[in-house]
């Protein structure tokens, strides 16, 4: 049976829960279901394993809050009014699951996302500062893991970024800042890479196959060693060079 008091943990069902005190609450394997959060500081929040389908987190911030394998499912957060999206602060998302989700505007500033996954996911303008896709298993071995699959990063930033040898298939990165972020031995056949900021970006080994390549120029790239390409492809990426390509 649902209850409407988070506290006593369950199944939390079309709840208005903007008054609820968050902060410093255990929260642990709790299912929130069609409910409404506003305006709302979420501080040392323990939210290990919660369940988040449907609902709408406005103006709300996750400071210090330990999100490990939350899930997030058909949620918005973003105020198109306001142009204010969720915050997410020092914060742990190590393996939390976003699918069908709008992070529009989003500010995650300075998390753990060690095996994050996000799918068809509006991050239209979101920020990523500081935020750590590594985890470590040992003196010497930092191994890295994230998965985003068919996500939207137009205008996003993700300077300095590191994710090689993640998952990025199918994301429209166009007009995004990539610059300085280390995408080595990363998938992102199938995307869109028009008009992205790449200087100094990281690409040896990474696979761009089927992605859009128009405007991309290989001469302000760190590494492109290895860059996987089709043959179509070869000759946007070298006219944007300056070479001359003739087929015949």
């Amino acid at each position: 049976m649902a209850s409407q008091d988070p506290s006593a943990g369950g199944l939390i069902i079309g709840a208005d829960l903007s008054g609820f005190a968050w902060d410093g609450a255990d929260l642990t394997d709790a299912v929130f279901r069609d409910c409404v959060v506003e305006d709302v500081q979420m501080s040392d929040a323990g939210l290990q394993g919660a369940r988040f389908e449907r609902c709408r987190l406005v103006r709300c911030r996750f400071g210090s809050s330990d999100l490990w394998e939350a899930v997030f499912e058909d949620c918005r957060f973003d105020d198109a009014e306001r142009r204010q999206g969720l915050t997410l602060a020092f914060s742990r998302l190590d393996e939390a699951r976003f699918r069908r989700c709008d992070l529009t505007l989003a500010a995650i500033d300075h998390c753990t996302l060690f095996g994050v996954e996000m799918e068809d996911c509006n991050l239209r303008g979101a920020r990523f500062k500081g935020a750590d896709f590594g985890r470590s298993f040992g003196r010497k071995v930092v191994r890295v893991s994230a998965a985003f699959r068919g996500c939207n990063f137009d205008l996003a930033e993700l300077a300095d970024a590191r994710l090689p040898g993640c998952e990025l298939v199918r994301c429209d990165f166009r007009e995004a800042d990539l610059s300085g972020a280390d995408l080595e031995g990363a998938d992102l056949s199938g995307g869109n890479l028009f008009g992205a900021i790449l200087s100094n970006a990281k690409l040896a080994g990474a696979d761009l196959r089927g992605a859009e390549v128009s405007g991309l120029d290989l001469a302000v790239l760190a590494t492109r060693a290895g860059l996987k390409i089709t043959v179509d492809q070869q000759y946007r990426l070298l006219t944007a060079l300056g070479v001359d390509v003739c087929v015949n």
